[in-house]
């Protein structure tokens, strides 16, 4: 509103002569409520109750007052404060109005009205002056909208606390009077009990006094019950307490089963078997449920009917490995072993309870008695052997472990010498005797750095091949006067192929022929670019002889592993790999190892590859027994069972019997490699083998039914044979195959011809173990027929030309730098640039060799068929004449058959 429209409202006109008209509040529209609501819960029978909503309108009246502005009267009674009790004391209560205290409440209100005071009559109110209402403004309307807006949201934020605060009273009320209630009924049933043990005390005194007074001595009864002397009659005291017993007893059980039958109001259980830490503190005793009770009298009545127990099936997890026993699934499965066999013949498969059985076997008999399998690997054992990855905190720093490498006679034993030199603890005890692959340098300001000895780089590749990353910094020593050697390229990419840094180590300064920038120059040609000319390898100018810069070597070496920031944890089960092994006469098995994580203890148990033992003995290079070795740590260990292999990982486990579980396994699976690198048994394998031309002669076992078809056999054999190829028959017999035959067919290397026979249990488990075959025939055409096809192959195959094509020279060209080049037309066949021609000059060959390019126009093409003409160029052959005929032929190998 502006002030020209509040100025037009509150000034009179001179025309009209009107009085002057004002807001109530200057400035502001108001709008208040004329309604005042309430809400009440109105109950009806059957406990249904709702809510109803309570609204009094009042009515506003104005009065102009003496300074000319209109005013509302306020009435004498204000029914809202009544309203607001009369919802309040209801919602309260929570309980239905009784029809009195209803109309009490009205007749109150009534009265409470009729005492307001009458309005003024209508001749004494003054006039009212005239209004000139106006159009609200868009800012009043939104006022206004806005208060009616925030008068019902307090309106009903009160309603709804008021409501909340009811339903809160009615709750605790009600709690409270469940509490009374509860209180009520403990102190009733405490009454009855006490009573109950009182009326138990009194019967028991009483039927006490009555047999007393019945077994007194002298009477006849006592007579009659063979009362002999007062003596032996027992206490009054003891048979007042046996009847009492007696009696709460039998009292107890009739209480139980009334309780267990008739469950108090109260209890809130729904099986009587549970029980609370109140109850159990209390002094009530536990009752068994009714399920247990009636399971329990079912139990009863099955057990004197004679009729057996229901017992229900346990199924079990059965583990299957890949080869058990039918004895020890049995008891896997918690059955008898007999079933086991049964189920197997049920199955169509004979077997004894020691004899062993596939897992697929296995897996569908555990299925049929109702149990879980789960398949196992005999890899499995080896599952948790490397623990698992450890965090950066619990790492700490460890020596570096460096190894020294290149060509012969450049000087790294010399080097070696030199560093080993360096060592202070060694100088001080005089000097040292080193026979391991392995020891540690201390320098003077405590560093350590652990060299390896690796000559011929065997121990390292194969370490590599393992995945064992041993070295973490390679020193490449190259010869200031030689410069890079074929051996120093090989050892350079085996450093490369470990992915370790590389320290260019350039010995023999101090000779005159010495020339370390043109061995730097030379690295550039492998990819190592020195830090002098830019790069991010270390080279550093040495001598051995004279001990120059061993110093800047060392100080290059700590800086690189400095760099490399090498950690490990040495709180834990020790890994780590065998540098070297030996067998020692006097101490048995002796493994340079080197640990990589972890500390290794004196008596730990460890796997070294195919050999376990327990720790007896560690020492240093230096043959000092020392009791633990950290990470980075080269030491001896003596306790192994066996020697093994260079760059064999060892780990230490928890027990002997889990060490034995994964040598057993790591030595089977080299048996099973071996026996498939040597198996030559196989007639396939065999057939291979004669064709490379590495075998001409096939040994035999045969045995056959009878003596006449082991002749006959051997006779038709015999007629096989060539200046080229034979089949020697090791051995002949009569019967079946057995492990003697095995035997001499695997020394042979051979197969095993069986006619009309069968290999025993014992000869087919030692043949599957050795690789050797055996073939089964039961006519003797198809055991000829097989064995001439293996002689066939064991011949040489013969080379066969066949001719493809012929073509004529009809020109000759000769180009600058190519040489000439026959222009010729293909008169039959085809010419192949794939083939080899022969010059044919009035039918004598002159030339034979290959085609070095063949061209259709001007196109390098395969081949040229008849009738179009063609280019050919020959190599080392350049006398070719017009009228030449070249021909075409292809060299094809023909088997040879007998």
């Amino acid at each position: 509103m502006n002030k020209d429209a509040a100025t037009d409202l509150t000034e009179p006109t001179e025309k009209e002569g009107r009085p002057k008209l004002t807001l109530a509040t200057p400035g502001r529209v108001e709008l208040k409520k004329t309604v005042e609501s309430g809400q009440v819960r109105q109950s009806f029978s059957h406990g249904r109750s709702k809510a109803v909503a309570v609204e009094v309108k009042k009515k506003r009246i104005f009065k102009p007052t003496t300074a000319g502005r209109m005013a509302e009267v306020k009435p004498a009674f204000d029914a809202k404060p009544a309203l607001e009790a009369t919802a309040t004391a209801a919602a309260a209560a929570a309980v239905r109005p009784t029809r009195s205290e209803a109309r009490q409440a009205v007749n109150t209100g009534r009265a409470q009205v009729e005492a307001r005071p009458a309005p003024a009559p209508a001749e004494e109110r003054p006039a009212r002056p005239a209004l000139v209402l106006k159009t609200l403004t868009d800012e009043e309307k939104e006022a206004r909208s806005r208060a009616v807006g925030e008068a019902r949201k307090a309106d009903a934020e009160a309603r709804k606390g008021a409501e909340e605060r009811a339903r809160r009273e009615a709750e605790e009320e009600a709690r409270r009077a469940r509490e009374r209630e509860a209180a009520a009924f403990r102190q009733a049933e405490e009454e009855t009990r006490r009573q109950t043990d009182e009326d138990m005390r009194r019967r028991a005194e009483e039927q006490a006094a009555r047999l007393l007074t019945e077994d007194a001595p002298g009477t006849e009864a006592a007579g009659a019950r063979g009362v002999v002397s007062p003596t032996s009659a027992p206490s009054t005291r003891q048979l007042v307490e046996e009847e009492a017993d007696r009696v709460r007893r039998a009292t107890k059980g009739a209480e139980v089963r009334r309780s267990a039958l008739a469950p108090r109001r109260n209890d809130q259980r729904r099986r009587g078997g549970r029980i609370t830490v109140t109850q159990a503190l209390s002094d009530e005793e536990r009752v068994r449920s009714i399920a247990a009770m009636r399971r329990r009298a079912e139990r009863e009545r099955r057990a004197q009917a004679g009729a057996p127990t229901e017992q229900q099936k346990v199924v079990r997890d059965v583990v299957i490995p890949e080869m058990i026993t039918v004895q020890e699934l049995a008891n896997r499965m918690a059955v008898r072993g007999n079933e086991v066999v049964k189920a197997l013949m049920a199955m169509g498969q004979m077997a004894t309870i020691t004899q062993s059985i596939d897992a697929d076997t296995a897996e569908l008999l555990v299925t049929e008695f109702g149990h879980k399998s789960r398949r196992v690997s005999e890899a499995d054992v080896e599952e948790g052997l490397k623990g698992a990855a450890d965090i950066d905190t619990a790492k700490e720093l460890r020596p570096p472990v460096v190894t020294i490498m290149g060509h012969v006679d450049h000087g790294k034993t010399s080097l070696l010498d030199a560093l080993r030199e360096t060592d202070v603890a060694g100088g001080e005890a005089g000097g040292i005797t080193q026979h391991i692959g392995a020891y540690q340098v201390t320098l003077a300001g405590g560093q350590r750095i652990t060299f390896l000895d690796t000559p011929g780089h065997e121990a390292f590749t194969a370490m590599r091949g393992r995945g064992a990353k041993l070295t973490d910094i390679v020193v490449l020593v190259v010869a200031a006067d030689d410069g890079i050697m074929p051996q120093t390229v090989e050892a350079l990419n085996h450093a490369k192929a470990a992915g370790v840094p590389i320290i260019v180590a350039i010995n023999k300064i101090d000779l005159p022929g010495a020339n370390p920038q043109r061995v730097r120059q030379e690295l550039l040609q492998h990819g190592l670019v020195v830090e002098e000319m830019g790069g991010d390898v270390l080279a550093v100018d040495v001598s051995a002889r004279k001990k120059t810069n061993l110093d800047k070597l060392e100080e290059a070496i700590l800086l690189q592993a400095e760099v490399l920031d090498l950690r490990a944890n040495p709180n834990r089960s020790a890994e780590g790999a065998v540098i070297e092994a030996r067998l020692d006469r006097g101490r048995g098995s002796i493994a340079t190892v080197l640990v990589q994580r972890g500390t290794l203890n004196a008596g730990d148990i460890i796997v070294a590859g195919g050999e376990w033992g327990r720790v007896r003995v560690l020492s240093d290079e230096r043959g000092r027994q020392v009791q633990s070795a950290g990470p980075g740590q080269p030491v001896e260990v003596l306790g192994l069972t066996g020697v093994p292999a260079a760059g064999d990982e060892f780990s230490v486990v928890d027990s002997e019997r889990r060490a034995r579980e994964i040598v057993d396994y790591r030595q089977k699976r080299v048996r099973d490699a071996r026996a498939a690198l040597g198996a030559r048994g196989t007639l396939e394998q065999m057939f291979a083998r004669i064709k490379e031309g590495k075998l001409k002669e096939l040994p035999v076992v045969v045995k056959a039914d009878v003596h006449g078809s082991v002749e006959a056999i051997e006779a038709s054999l015999g007629k096989f044979a060539t200046d080229e190829v034979a089949v020697r028959v090791l051995h002949g017999g009569v019967g079946g195959i057995n492990e003697s035959d095995v035997t001499l067919a695997k020394a042979s290397g051979g197969m095993i011809l069986g006619f009309n026979v069968r290999a025993n249990a014992q000869a087919r488990e030692m043949a599957e173990r050795d690789g050797v075959e055996i073939r089964y025939y039961a006519i003797i055409y198809e055991l000829l027929d097989e064995l001439k096809a293996a002689l066939s192959g064991m011949l040489a195959p013969r080379q066969q030309e066949k001719v493809i094509g012929t073509a004529r020279v009809l020109q000759v060209f000769n180009i600058t730098k190519v040489g000439k080049i026959a222009g010729c037309r293909v008169t039959s066949g085809v010419m192949r640039r794939s083939a080899r021609v022969r010059i044919l000059r009035d039918d004598v060959a002159v030339f034979s060799g290959p085609i070095r390019a063949l061209k259709h126009v001007k196109d390098d093409v395969r081949e040229v068929k008849d009738g179009l003409e063609c280019g050919i160029a020959l190599d080392n052959f350049q006398d070719i004449h017009e009228g030449d005929v070249f021909e075409a032929y292809e060299i094809e190998q023909v088997i040879r058959t007998l």
